[in-house]
């Protein structure tokens, strides 16, 4: 006999959501996980005082953040009352995965007056591709913040992109926050000819100050290892241990990828919209680069609404190929393995509760 759960469940594969670009730029904030943050729930590790450190840069630059952006663009803003020097139009948080960037970075966004804008960097890349360049900058130039969580540079297209957007929105007076795994002007090493590249890459850097976040992943801080998969045999009671009445997305992971090739990547919040888990039947390698970047976009959006997963088939740590994992793109399977890794723990819990 079928379960509740089961009868309410649904597959990701059916869902073809449309999005349009209004709706797109509407969605710039930051998801449920960070949607209550603040400074003060912001937990420093002792051992680490960059991370206290950050806390304050952080904050001080908020308090420059909402005034009056004048008619004198980027050199008014830059050289204004109260303003050094060497005053830079954004800050930029470079730490490994897991030490609370976006947790700082959404702290931001709620410390500031709007209008402002929090996203992910390829959110902001597919805005540009559904408002156009042009309409992009001006939606945003009207705002005071613009945060760009997971920065990073995948190939020229985004180099060049990024680089003359940031550069416009600072000439408008916009301020500029953003978290990445790289340093500025290390960003696209190992991924394209960045040296071919270096002036867009030094007008991106240029924009602004660096503030170093170390610190170990927090997601594995004291804890045990990632739990096992469940056995196949399992899987329909493992699901079922989310609840009777929790709405759980269960696909094959193969048609799951398959149909990742189908749906931009801009979509994928709406693609995971009114969840409560999700589950994966047999999970297999990933051995396709481009498939294998979806599907972290997609461990992203996961990650945003926290959705518990239950899956059978290898551990998450082994769903992107050694090459992979040792390649130019390593820092973000790492952050998607951090990430799901997580997401898995917190599905071990909802069975064990339910049991």
């Amino acid at each position: 006999m079928r379960s509740k759960v089961s009868e309410a469940a649904i597959r990701l594969v059916d869902r073809r959501p449309s999005v349009s670009a209004e709706e797109l730029l509407k969605g710039f904030t930051p998801s449920e996980r960070f949607g209550e943050v603040s400074f003060d729930t912001y937990i420093p590790d002792p051992n680490q005082p960059s991370q206290a450190h950050a806390v304050e840069a952080l904050q001080e630059f908020g308090r420059s953040v909402g005034g009056s952006k004048g008619s004198g663009g980027l050199f008014s803003k830059l050289f204004g009352k109260g303003s050094t020097k060497d005053s830079k139009a954004g800050i930029y948080l470079d730490g490994g995965f897991g030490v609370g960037k976006t947790h700082l970075l959404a702290s931001l966004y709620h410390q500031v007056p709007g209008p402002k804008a929090f996203g992910t960097f390829v959110e902001y890349t597919n805005l540009v591709g559904a408002l156009t360049f042009r309409k992009t900058v001006d939606a945003l130039s009207g705002y005071n913040l613009v945060c760009i969580d997971e920065f990073e540079l995948d190939d020229p297209g985004d180099t060049v992109l990024m680089s003359r957007l940031m550069r416009e929105l600072a000439d408008a007076g916009v301020k500029l926050a953003a978290t990445s795994n790289t340093l500025p002007g290390s960003l696209g090493e190992g991924r394209f000819a960045a040296a071919d590249f270096k002036r867009e890459i030094q007008v991106l850097s240029d924009q602004f100050d660096v503030i170093r976040v170390d610190g170990e992943d927090y997601r594995h801080r004291g804890l045990p290892e990632a739990p096992r998969p469940v056995a196949s045999e399992d899987f329909d009671d493992a699901v079922a241990g989310f609840g009777d009445d929790k709405t759980v997305a269960i696909d094959d992971f193969d048609q799951l990828i398959e149909h990742l090739s189908r749906v931009h990547p801009s979509r994928y919040r709406q693609l995971v919209e009114g969840l409560d888990g999700i589950a994966w039947r047999n999970v297999t390698p990933i051995t396709a680069q481009a498939v294998a970047l979806r599907f972290v976009v997609l461990a992203d959006r996961l990650y945003d609404r926290d959705l518990p997963i239950v899956s059978s088939g290898v551990p998450f740590d082994q769903v992107f190929t050694e090459e992979m994992m040792a390649g130019g793109y390593q820092k973000k399977y790492f952050r998607a393995v951090s990430r799901l890794t997580a997401l898995a723990r917190e599905g071990l819990l909802e069975e064990t509760v339910e049991k």
